[in-house]
């Protein structure tokens, strides 16, 4: 059975090139959804112009779409709210020095 705890776990597998921090890390999941087998994630990137966007939202998706028991997966790029160092967890952020 598919729940946000699974979805969360297959989506720290997911990292951010540029950074080596996974996207849940990172602070850039904002909502996961599941409904019987279809997941959607509502997420966003660091900045519009980040290089590694197209490779970051590819490698969520493939991670979803890897997980039993999903039949159908969407990842939705968003930029409300626009992501900010803050988001990151704070015992990320505390190792990497910026709290």
């Amino acid at each position: 059975m598919v729940t946000e705890d699974t979805v969360r776990i297959a989506l720290r597998k997911v990292k951010d090139p540029e950074l080596n921090l996974s996207i849940i890390d990172l602070g850039l999941v904002y909502e996961i959804a599941v409904d019987g087998g279809d997941v959607h994630v509502q997420m966003t990137l660091t900045s519009p112009g980040c290089p590694s966007g197209a490779e970051i939202i590819s490698d969520a998706q493939k991670a979803l779409e890897g997980l039993e028991g999903v039949t159908a997966a969407d990842v939705e790029l968003v930029w409300t709210p626009y992501w900010t160092p803050e988001r990151i967890d704070p015992k990320v952020r505390a190792y990497l020095g910026l709290s």
